[in-house]
């Protein structure tokens, strides 16, 4: 079997609720737990359900964001993530036709699902229904004829009789019936301001959860007509997504770090630090580097030699007293921060570098103050670089996404790292010295030159701890 044909499903769902994660993960585990080799996906910007994605599965779960990333880059990075693979499964974001606002279809799970050329399996909350199910999957059915909905999964099923129900309402709609899983709420996960708690915050729980998943899904749907399903997919025509070849220097560009040089730059995890794509470390060592990861929660000292220093998001607000405490690692980053090195620094990692978060000392590295608020600030963003930096040349277009309940402020410094073009006009974050901080979060995939250029100028930096420091 080529690259091209990894038979894969997307797994999507009417609106957000019906249980799209409960059946995606499900089946990931139970797919897994039969012996496939599964290459679990999540459409949107989302970073917690990849987590639990990977932990059914064994594979870094991979996000397929057509705003962040554009639509020609799917099918290659999905390639990339697949790669080896048996089957894929794609979870895909609210609605199955819910896009990016304003612009149409763009990154909607329609959208993925037309550019992977995968069958979609809507998952459908029947808890207050019967013959109008049948209704309701004939208007998604026939809504979009270039979409193939090849399948339902009834979830939220009441009943033995609701399940028969049901089933007689669905044998009229030419779109078959591949599971059906009762109302259940032992395998919960548990949520929070932004959605589900991440992994990382509840390891033992969440693998107990997703063994239930797991359980659950096969005993209520039928995974042989799945996989069948999944393996009637045409051959995709892009070649995968290579974060070598993406990450070697265009021409006028900052070159990469020979790979020689191999700086090393520490990159946050741990249970504060949970949101990262994975294509990050990917081309950060494409680029030269040597990655080390870092647990601000439990580390009290930089990886030895560290160059450079990438924080991305999380949730610190739900760790501000133990991030606080920890006095020798937050002195290490500001030092770094102070020596000029590069610190690529996005929302949670924002946090950490100001001077206080909800009245707890951060590292001090700007000069701000962060605190929780009632407002989501939520959506996808359009950026320019408004002047040369560690991450980014002056001009470099990006898309990105804010998902966060806290405010900073002030929320620029003299010299902002971003300046937003939509779907607002304003400038954002900070850039001084090495530094490069912002709410933004920004997929490097779909410009590795940030990756590059991070590499580049960890390559001349001092390594932490070093005399010239």
């Amino acid at each position: 079997m080529s690259g091209g044909s990894i038979p894969r499903l997307v797994i999507a769902a009417p609106s957000s609720g019906a249980g799209k994660t409960t059946v995606a993960t499900g089946l990931m585990a139970a797919f897994a737990e039969s012996g496939l080799v599964v290459s679990p996906h999540k459409v949107g910007p989302d970073y917690i359900d990849p987590g639990y994605h990977s932990l059914a599965t064994g594979r870094p779960g991979r996000n397929l964001d057509a705003y962040l990333c554009g639509p020609d880059r799917i099918a290659p990075l999905f390639l990339h993530g697949a790669a080896g693979a048996d089957l894929a499964v794609v979870e895909g974001v609210m609605g199955l036709f819910d896009g990016a606002s304003g612009m149409g279809e763009l990154s909607s799970t329609a959208h993925v699902a037309k550019l992977l050329r995968a069958p979609v399996v809507l998952v459908v909350d029947a808890s207050s229904q019967s013959r109008s199910v049948a209704a309701l999957v004939h208007g998604f059915a026939s809504w979009d004829p270039e979409v193939r909905l090849a399948g339902v999964i009834l979830n939220k099923v009441g009943s033995d009789r609701h399940e028969e129900l049901l089933r007689e309402a669905m044998d009229s709609s030419g779109v078959p019936v591949l599971g059906a899983l009762r109302r259940d709420g032992r395998a919960g996960t548990p949520s929070r301001h932004l959605g589900l708690v991440p992994v990382a915050e509840r390891r033992a729980e969440a693998v107990e959860s997703v063994s239930e998943l797991a359980a659950r899904v096969r005993a209520g749907c039928d995974l042989p007509a799945l996989l069948a399903l999944a393996r009637t997919v045409p051959e995709l025509p892009d070649a995968p997504w290579d974060p070598a070849a993406e990450a070697a220097p265009a021409a006028g560009t900052t070159a990469a770090a020979a790979p020689s040089d191999k700086p090393l730059i520490a990159v946050a995890g741990g249970a504060a630090f949970t949101f990262s794509y994975a294509e990050h470390a990917e081309l950060l060592t494409a680029a030269g580097a040597e990655v080390a990861p870092l647990d601000p929660l439990r580390d009290e000292q930089l990886p030895p030699g560290s160059q450079g220093l990438v924080i991305g998001g999380g949730f610190p607000e739900m760790y501000a007293p133990d991030l606080s405490a920890n006095a020798p690692l937050r002195t290490a980053v500001a030092a770094l921060a102070a020596s000029g090195a590069p610190v690529s620094a996005e929302c949670a990692g924002l946090l950490y570098l100001s001077r206080s978060l909800d009245g707890k000392p951060m590292c001090g590295v700007l000069p701000a103050e962060a605190r929780m608020t009632e407002r989501l600030t939520l959506g996808y963003r359009e950026a320019v670089a408004l002047r040369d930096n560690a991450l980014a040349a002056a001009g470099t277009r990006v898309r990105g996404h804010e998902f966060h309940r806290t405010v900073l402020e002030p929320g620029a410094g003299a010299d902002p790292a971003w300046g937003l073009t939509h779907p607002e006009r304003r400038v954002e974050g900070f850039v001084s010295g090495g530094v490069h901080a912002s709410y933004l979060h920004v997929h490097w995939a779909a410009e590795p030159s940030l990756a590059g250029r991070l590499v580049a100028s960890a390559a001349r930096s001092a390594p932490a701890g070093s005399a010239a420091r």
